[in-house]
């Protein structure tokens, strides 16, 4: 659409007929301010633009054109009956126009001079437009890209972690496949070995018949010990809820099922308040009933056994992380005075079937501090172990105390 801007009616009127029998679609302002005020609301591809005109000439309309973003590449052709000195031409094109024709003027020329500019106009704009699709374009690739990175961040990531979980279970099947062929063999023997000794040999002798059912009461126990907590430690990773818990009610309920060995102890406890968590109350139960039940276990016959239990709320998921009343993770040590052990052991303690001391001298699968590492890494936690030999041993957990509901795989 073209815009006349005239004070002079009979000049818009000759002009627009001039262009309606051209097919050009016309729009007209009487002033300057009128056709401001029509350029902010409307498009146009040309404007046809007196430069005399009361109150704002045609020259301060095309520089205030220049400084709206709408309209500042719209051509402008000024058109003048007195203003006709080679000054006034100049100042029309340093205002912003793109052509300047005096009257009377030919209306073939100004007819050429229309369809060039309107047509230049036209297609300025289409170049315009076409250049903001292809920016658009080139930004939305880009976010595309961004999110399909980020995709593949997180997709490798995720096989990463499959893999580590899929190397991890390798391995443990592997150390599973020894231990299979080497303990869980061992008590069967045994108890086979000396039921044929009882049945065959001392069916007579009742002190010897006495010793050998012990033999095999003691090696079923133990079997049916390795077989529990084998199955703990494989039920680890199966889909569970994490549910905020009261965690010093499942250690009072663990003291509670460790009433045996607390009496024959006797430990001094001191077990701080520990926040509420979200966990997985019976694999946390676990965690605290093989902690304990070491150190009960393996406290020293010289001294009273001592079991502290520290909380305190940290900034970060590290095991040297500093206290933080706000922090989003929980770290919880367990202390000791027993036999400890070398700190040579403090990794390699968590491996399963890893064992320190001889069986003869402690009870025990091999199995407890495996579970342990495994469930804190089940609930996104770590844990590190820290020894003295003859003085004590200190496991120390670091907790979120928030989760996400995610099926672990």
């Amino acid at each position: 659409m073209i815009l006349i801007v005239d004070d002079n009616q009979e000049n818009i009127f000759s002009l627009r007929s001039l262009l309606h029998l051209h097919h050009f679609e016309v729009d007209a302002a009487f002033s300057g301010e009128e056709a401001l005020r029509k350029i902010l609301q409307n498009s146009y591809s040309l404007i046809i633009l007196d430069v005399q005109m009361p109150d704002m000439d045609g020259f301060e309309v095309a520089e205030a054109l220049s400084g709206y973003s709408k309209s500042k590449d719209i051509p402008i052709i000024f058109l003048s009956a007195v203003n006709t000195h080679k000054k006034f031409v100049t100042k029309g094109y340093t205002s912003g126009g793109v052509d300047y024709v005096t009257k009377p003027f030919d209306p073939d020329i100004l007819l050429l001079k229309v369809k060039m500019f309107y047509r230049l106009s036209e297609q300025t704009a289409q170049l315009q437009a076409l250049e903001k699709n292809l920016r658009e374009e080139i930004e939305l690739r880009k976010r595309a890209e961004v999110l399909l990175e980020k995709k593949v961040e997180e997709r490798t990531r995720e096989l990463k972690k499959s893999n580590q979980r899929l190397e991890e279970s390798n391995k443990e099947l592997q150390q599973f496949a020894f231990i299979a062929s080497h303990d869980l063999q061992e008590p069967l023997r045994k108890i086979q070995t000396f039921s044929n000794f009882a049945l065959e040999k001392h069916i007579d002798e009742k002190p010897k018949l006495a010793f050998y059912l012990d033999k095999i009461y003691f090696s079923a126990k133990r079997l049916r010990e390795l077989i529990t907590d084998l199955l703990n430690y494989s039920k680890i990773n199966t889909a569970q809820l994490f549910v905020k818990t009261n965690l010093n009610t499942i250690i009072t309920d663990t003291l509670s099922d460790l009433e045996f060995s607390m009496k024959a102890a006797d430990p001094h406890l001191e077990i701080d308040c520990i926040p509420e968590i979200e966990v997985i109350p019976s694999q946390m139960r676990q965690v605290f009933q093989n902690l304990l039940s070491n150190s009960l276990k393996f406290c020293r016959a010289d001294m009273q056994c001592k079991i502290t239990i520290k909380a305190e709320r940290v900034q970060e998921k590290l095991i040297e992380s500093r206290p933080s009343a706000e922090g989003d993770y929980c770290r919880i040590t367990f202390s000791d005075n027993g036999i400890g052990f070398g700190q040579e052991y403090n990794d390699r303690i968590f491996e399963i079937f890893q064992r320190l001391n001889t069986r003869e001298l402690y009870e025990g699968t091999g199995i407890g501090l495996a579970i342990v590492k495994k469930v804190v890494e089940r609930h996104d936690g770590i844990v590190a172990a820290r020894g003295i030999e003859n003085e004590g041993a200190t496991f120390i957990i670091v907790l979120p105390l928030r989760h996400q509901q995610i099926e672990i795989l």
